[in-house]
């Protein structure tokens, strides 16, 4: 029988693609390594069995241990992927800032998920270092993997993301952007790239607020990416340049990504992308720039792909009020004082009449109403309505005799009503189905609006 691997062993070999929507014009290829193909959905996965294993070895974690981590989501999966393999129980620690998502998936793992605030020093007893350290020391068998101390964590991405690196680019890569949290992956691939590409400039990617490249740090929205503390899994000498971006634009950035390349990534992704875009902007086409992106954006639906959440936030501009009919009403009523709001006739009037009504306006048509000169009219007083079209037949097959017939002889149904209050959108469907229908405000007709109208209104709204 065929051989076929455990999930444990589908981890790496991601692919690298090119992004042509997102290239800059006249720039350098811009290409993408696509981590959140894992089987977990990030980079993280590539740390998760290592940490272990080198845990085993040395005696940390024995059977029947209690893994506990500090984490943002994305290094607990890949940990929990290994505790279901190995019969490990977990219990991740993450800030309060992290997406509902990340939580239930940690949990639909088996994990014990606590919560945590984020606008707290590392020290604080609150902080979701803090809290981690005192499950480890409180929980009988517990082990802290450590991501931001385990050197197995670099040590991870020397062995097998930078080989995968070089043997898929080799000597055609010119610029690493990467952004840069526990710093592990920058760290390690960073160190494998530079002993056979001394030239390549590697570039971390920070948000604004983290103590990597910022002035002042502060809390700031994008998960899983900078830092309020210098991790000892990170070498700063790997970095050549940082470049820092808002929250603002790493939001946008992976909305972009996913809406022109059809690639769903995370906030840190949209970080990274973004500062590997300005890199890519600044260097000829003959040069190639690679992006590392570190999770997929399924995480993130509820944040920053919810135009509602990226609005409460500051990041999306919240929509001009919806127009009403009442404001379609009033402008066309500028635009054609001469007309009066409601040009109507009365159904034991003659049809020349209304024919002679509708060529003084130059409307096509108008209601029907029960009695002559209501002015106004009340909603129940329209009875039906004539259309253009409808009499010229009739005059036609008629002849002139057809010009003193009742106008209830050549009478269609009335025009669906709608109140003045109502939203535009809310009306494109009775305006689909008959040309004109006729605006209420209260019981009183307020005027007639027509396909045309409408069609004016917007162009002049936009």
């Amino acid at each position: 029988m065929r051989e076929f691997p455990t999930v444990l062993e589908l981890v790496g070999d991601t692919p690298i693609v090119r992004l042509p929507a997102l290239q800059p014009r006249g720039g350098a290829r811009l290409l993408a390594k696509l981590e959140y193909l894992n089987p977990g959905g990030s980079i993280k996965d590539r740390i998760g069995l290592p940490m272990i294993e080198a845990a085993e070895r040395d005696g940390l974690l024995r059977p029947g241990g209690v893994i506990v981590e500090p984490t943002s989501g994305n290094t607990g999966v890949g940990l929990a992927m290994v505790a279901a393999r190995r019969g490990y129980r977990c219990i991740f620690v993450m800030p309060d800032k992290m997406s509902r998502e990340k939580i239930a998936l940690l949990r639909a793992y088996g994990a014990e998920v606590v919560v945590c605030p984020t606008n707290v020093e590392p020290e604080d007893p609150r902080s979701y270092y803090s809290v981690s350290k005192r499950l480890t020391e409180e929980t009988p068998g517990a082990f802290n993997p450590n991501q931001y101390a385990n050197t197995a964590n670099p040590a991870a991405h020397y062995a097998h993301t930078g080989p995968e690196i070089w043997e898929q680019l080799g000597e055609e890569l010119d610029v690493l952007v990467v952004g840069v949290g526990t710093g592990g992956t920058v760290t390690g691939v960073g160190r494998f790239l530079k002993e056979r590409l001394p030239s390549l400039q590697i570039v971390g990617a920070d948000p604004e607020g983290s103590i990597y490249a910022s002035d002042a740090v502060h809390p700031y929205l994008v998960e899983g990416v900078g830092e309020d503390f210098w991790p000892g899994t990170f070498d700063p000498a790997t970095v050549d340049r940082w470049i820092t971006v808002s929250d603002r634009d790493s939001f946008h950035a992976a909305r972009r990504m996913a809406r022109l390349e059809g690639i769903l990534i995370g906030g840190s992704g949209g970080l990274a992308l973004h500062a590997a875009v300005e890199v890519a902007a600044e260097l000829p086409s003959d040069r190639t720039v690679l992006v590392i992106l570190p999770d997929g954006g399924r995480p993130y639906l509820s944040k920053i792909f919810d135009d509602d959440w990226m609005r409460e936030h500051g990041m999306l501009d919240w929509p001009a009020p919806a127009a009403t009919v009442a404001e379609l009403l009033g402008a066309k009523g500028m635009e054609e004082p001469n007309i009066p709001p409601v040009v109507a006739v009365a159904r034991d009037q003659r049809l020349g009449v209304a024919i002679d009504l509708l060529q003084r306006y130059g409307i096509s048509q108008m209601p029907v109403t029960a009695r002559a000169n209501c002015s106004p009219c009340a909603v129940a007083d329209i009875v039906g309505s004539v259309r253009e079209r409808e009499l010229l037949d009739r005059v036609v097959r008629d002849g002139a005799d057809a010009l003193s017939l009742p106008v209830a002889d050549a009478m269609s149904s009335p025009l669906a009503v709608i109140r003045a209050e109502q939203p535009l959108d809310e009306i494109f469907a009775d305006l689909q189905a008959q040309p004109a229908v006729v605006v209420a405000a209260g019981d009183m007709a307020a005027g007639v609006l027509t396909r045309t109208d409408l069609l004016e209104f917007l162009a002049h709204r936009r």
